[in-house]
């Protein structure tokens, strides 16, 4: 294992965390091809974005540091919360209730390994 690693980090994604954590925890782990393929096929409007932040992570590492992309994975994906834009809708009888639209952020860690074939 040579240890190089790179990062792709995309911030202020317009959708919840916890719909962005399902496709994130879906490619987790996987090699970089499988999860791109993954990806292209995911019928979530968020795999678009998800896609092409793994694409410049990829990019990182190839230029970068030189990496191998046949030996390349997914490390890390991990999901934190950004704002929240409060909005407000009218109701009936003159009352108001609120509408929270919230943002999210996406790092995505890939890292270099060996892969051996094990019979």
């Amino acid at each position: 294992m040579s240890g190089i690693s790179a990062q792709a980090v995309l911030k202020k994604i317009r959708v919840s965390p916890r719909k962005l954590n399902l496709v994130a925890a879906a490619i987790r782990g996987k090699h970089v091809s499988d999860a791109l393929e993954y990806l292209q096929l995911c019928p979530k409007r968020i795999s678009t974005e998800v896609y092409k932040t793994l694409r410049s992570a990829v990019a990182n590492a190839v230029n970068n540091d030189g990496a191998k992309v046949s030996a390349l994975y997914v490390d890390e994906a991990f999901v934190g919360r950004s704002f929240t834009l409060k909005r407000f809708m009218a109701r009936g009888r003159g009352r108001s209730s609120a509408i929270h639209k919230p943002f999210s952020h996406l790092s995505i860690l890939i890292s270099e390994r060996d892969f051996e074939e094990e019979d």
